[in-house]
C-alpha cells in the first residue's frame, strides 16, 4: 500500500509503522488514522511484531487541530475516526510496541499508550492537554491511565495538564521502559526483534487474557485461562518451546 501520511516497511519479521507528519509533530489528521487504521488491519502474513512510533523530534501532537470538521462534531469524529484506530491497535494480531521517541501529548499520549509494550526515549513526555483548550481527555486515556497508575496519579495528569517525563512514567508504571536516548533506537529493535522470534500465539493469548481482566470476575478469568492455555497448548510453537527445554538449547519459534 501507499501512504501519504504514514510510513509502513517490514524486515526480519517486524513492521514499523511510522506516523509521517513531522512538520506538525505528527498531529492526527483524518487520513492518517484511516490510515493508521488499514496498516494495522491489513498486516501482512510474516509480521510478527508492530513497532509504532513518529518521524522527527516528536511522537504526536494529538489531534491535529487545524481540521474544522473534525472540531465541529467531536463526538462523531471520536466514534468514527478514533475509536476503529484504537480498537484495530488492540486487536492487533500480534505485539504492538509503540517506541516514544519525544513528546506524546492529547490523543498522541493515547495512541501510544494503546500498545501492549511502551518504550520511551527518557527525553519524551506524556501530556494529558486536553484541559489547556477547555476539554476531556479522550482516544482511551480515561480508561487505560487510571487502571496503570491509579485515580488519583490519572487525575492529576488529567487536570494539571503537566509534561510527565518518560523516566516518572515508567517508575510509576505508565510505560513499561524508558531508555537513554542514544541507546533508544537499538533498545526498541532489540525488543522488537525478541517478540518476532517468540510465540506469537502465546502473545496474543496473553494479551486477550490482561484485556479481558479489567472486566473479568476471578472465576471468568479462571475460564479464560484454562480455554486460552488450551489453544496454547496444541500450538506448534508448544512443541518446539517443550522440545527446546528437553534438548537444552534456545527454541526456534515459527509462530504457528
Amino acid at each position: 500500500m501507499t501512504y501519504e501520511t504514514i510510513q509502513f516497511a517490514v524486515a526480519d519479521g517486524v513492521a514499523t509503522l511510522t506516523l509521517n507528519r513531522p512538520q506538525v509533530m505528527n498531529a492526527l489528521s483524518s487520513q492518517m488514522r484511516r490510515e493508521i487504521t488499514e496498516a494495522v488491519t491489513n498486516l501482512p502474513d510474516e509480521v510478527r511484531c508492530l513497532v509504532l512510533t513518529g518521524a522527527g523530534r516528536g511522537f504526536c501532537s494529538g489531534q491535529d487541530l487545524t481540521d474544522r470538521a473534525a472540531a465541529a462534531d467531536l463526538e462523531g469524529t471520536l466514534r468514527d475516526e478514533y475509536e476503529p484506530m484504537l480498537r484495530a491497535i488492540r486487536a492487533c494480531r500480534v505485539p504492538v510496541i509503540a517506541a516514544v521517541n519525544g513528546v506524546a501529548a492529547g490523543a498522541g499520549a493515547n495512541l501510544a499508550l494503546a500498545a501492549d509494550v511502551v518504550i520511551a526515549a527518557e527525553s519524551a513526555s506524556f501530556i494529558q492537554a486536553f484541559t489547556r483548550i477547555g476539554l476531556v481527555p479522550d482516544a482511551g486515556g480515561t480508561f487505560i491511565i487510571p487502571r496503570a497508575v491509579g485515580a488519583a496519579r490519572a487525575l492529576g495528569m488529567m487536570l494539571f495538564a503537566e509534561p510527565l517525563g518518560a523516566r516518572q512514567a515508567a517508575d510509576w508504571g505508565l510505560i513499561w521502559e524508558a531508555l537513554p536516548d542514544e541507546a533508544f533506537a537499538q533498545g526498541v529493535a532489540a525488543r522488537a526483534r525478541q517478540l518476532a522470534q517468540g510465540p506469537t500465539a502465546a502473545y496474543r493469548a496473553i494479551r486477550e487474557a490482561v484485556q479481558a481482566s479489567t472486566q473479568n470476575d476471578m472465576d471468568a478469568q479462571l475460564a479464560l485461562e484454562a480455554r486460552l492455555q488450551g489453544e496454547a497448548g496444541r500450538t506448534a510453537d508448544f512443541i518446539e518451546g517443550v522440545t527446546a527445554f528437553l534438548e537444552k538449547r534456545p527454541a526456534r519459534f515459527s509462530g504457528r
